[in-house]
């Protein structure tokens, strides 16, 4: 039986002898960080829906853009260099780099927790500056809220990790998404009962359904032609 070589597989042929490969993702955008922001791929029985915003966060954005997502659950910011998990992220060089912790940098988590007053800061300049020497862009993101409620409005324990991370972007000239305040204000709006739907269990008030992930990396990405304006032309529009 004789065959006939297709056009399509000539194509092909000529590809592989002359070396030329697919083109890659023109951005790479690394995200490092806690539980909040990271990927699950396996999750417990009693939150099926849990979700972290940086693994939706890629959705925002086209074809052109490859998120990297090496944020890991339980770490602060001094915990994901004390592992070496930082010396591995920092040896990938992604051109951006967005930065944030501060859920497991709070008093009460042990050998984990920093001061928002100095040690704090000291790590979030040390990723800037290793960052931009590795030819990375950093981007500072302030860690959103806790869903807890007291008297109707939003308690948070966080806004000292959110100010110091916000004086620290002014300090290094880093952009900063204050994704604290937004969610504040975004859980305020909505009251208790109506933002039910961000929290992956009854019980859990810190992590999100994928329905909140992605509200959460919503806001994350709605400010990106502000803060981060070279990547405006990669995002989606409208954002899903």
């Amino acid at each position: 039986m004789k065959r006939t070589i297709t056009p399509v597989v000539i194509l092909f042929l000529l590809l592989i002898s002359t070396g030329v490969q697919a083109a890659e993702p023109a951005i790479r955008i690394m995200l490092i960080g806690d539980s909040t922001v990271s990927t699950y791929t396996k999750r417990p029985k009693d939150k099926p829906d849990l979700t972290g915003w940086g693994q939706v966060f890629g959705e925002f954005f086209n074809d052109d853009v490859t998120v990297l997502n090496r944020a890991v659950s339980g770490r602060s910011s001094s915990s994901f260099i004390r592992e070496g998990r930082w010396k591995s992220a920092l040896q990938e060089k992604a051109d951006y780099l967005f930065i944030q912790f501060g859920h497991n940098d709070c008093p009460g988590k042990g050998d984990r927790e920093t001061d928002p007053a100095t040690t704090y800061q000291d790590y979030l300049k040390k990723y800037i500056d290793e960052a931009r020497a590795a030819g990375m862009q950093p981007v500072l993101v302030t860690p959103m809220t806790r869903r807890v409620f007291e008297k109707g409005k939003i308690k948070t324990i966080l806004r000292p990790y959110a100010e110091a991370m916000l004086k620290v972007g002014r300090e290094k000239n880093v952009p900063v998404i204050d994704l604290h305040r937004k969610s504040v204000a975004r859980f305020n709006q909505l009251g208790n009962a109506g933002s039910a739907y961000f929290s992956p269990s009854k019980s859990d008030r810190t992590h999100f359904s994928g329905k909140g992930a992605r509200e959460i990396a919503g806001l994350v990405a709605e400010e990106i032609p502000t803060k981060v304006p070279d990547l405006k032309p990669y995002l989606k529009q409208p954002a899903p």
